[in-house]
């Protein structure tokens, strides 16, 4: 496969991804701004432009932190990479350029997102019609997703797709629980906004019910942590992002005569050292640095991946 059209497919797995996890973010901070005074909502909006890497890019544009701006920034504004409608336009043109390699199932989800898409106006993002945007977001993530799962060929084509969608929820997955850290310190917090914290924490990596599922028990800061750290039984904790991640990379590296590079090591480090890990160990040499070295280590992964199959 041209290295080119791995990029494509690649990327096409990364944007449609990053566009559902952006609206996952925007339900949770909307939530959280309904529920909490002036100050909560301010952090909850803050935190929201970390987790998604954009913090930088809103405080260069100069404008005050309230809803109406980061909502604009994160979801429509064409100057933000990361913005839903970017995300939906940058998929759209990576799709299009590997057309052939698609499915007619994905080839729809991705073009007919696009299209309506394009219907949308100042109107969509307003307090009272923003809800219904990011759920229709949601659901046509999971509509790629499960065209691609269910329709393609369990060749190279899937298995670039594959790649991009792991490696950018696996750095959702860490971006949220760092911005976040604060709230699952080792000493249990108390009260009513603790309780939305950490409903907001799993509520954005939509595993609330997982949680209750899992665990049976009421919320709790280090379970917390464990199931979006170390359950691989949840599709969107670490452990089973980069066991997919390595197995993906074993494939490709299978499909090109056992060749491997740096990116194969690093996701095989990376993935045993989350697979054998006890969250009581994490917790006590501190849960903060724990996720900052993973989220420097999807960017070391990310470098790699490119420079052993997507760089002529």
């Amino acid at each position: 496969m041209l290295s080119r059209t791995a990029a494509s497919l690649y990327w096409l797995g990364r944007y449609v991804e990053r566009a559902g996890n952006n609206a996952r973010g925007l339900q949770v901070a909307l939530r959280m701004a309904s529920l909490t005074g002036a100050g909560q909502r301010d952090n909850a909006w803050r935190a929201l432009l970390i987790a998604s890497g954009c913090e930088p890019g809103f405080n260069a544009k100069g404008v005050p932190l309230t809803q109406e701006n980061v909502v604009r920034y994160l979801a429509a504004d064409a100057e933000n990479p990361s913005s839903i409608m970017s995300c939906i336009e940058a998929a759209r043109r990576n799709g299009r350029a590997v057309r052939t390699a698609l499915t007619v199932d994905m080839w729809e989800a991705v073009n007919e997102t696009w299209s309506l898409a394009r219907r949308t106006s100042e109107a969509t993002f307003t307090a009272d019609n923003l809800p219904d945007f990011l759920d229709w977001m949601k659901s046509r993530t999971v509509l790629f997703n499960g065209a691609y799962a269910d329709t393609m060929l369990r060749g190279e084509a899937w298995r670039f797709v594959r790649l991009g969608t792991m490696l950018e929820r696996a750095d959702n997955t860490a971006r949220v629980l760092d911005v976040h850290h604060h709230a699952l310190g080792d000493v249990e917090e108390g009260g009513a906004v603790a309780y939305l914290h950490w409903q907001a924490i799993l509520r954005s990596v939509s595993a609330l019910r997982a949680f209750h599922h899992t665990y049976r028990a009421r919320l709790e800061p280090r379970r917390i942590a464990e199931l979006l750290l170390l359950r691989p039984e949840l599709p969107r904790s670490m452990v089973a992002c980069y066991a997919r991640i390595e197995e993906t990379l074993e494939g490709l590296a299978a499909a090109h005569g056992g060749q491997r590079g740096e990116c194969h090591r690093l996701a095989g480090e990376t993935h045993a050292r989350v697979k054998f890990a006890r969250i009581d160990d994490i917790m006590a040499a501190g849960l903060h640095d724990f996720l900052t070295r993973k989220i420097d280590r999807n960017i070391d992964l990310g470098r790699e991946i490119a420079a052993f199959y997507l760089h002529s």
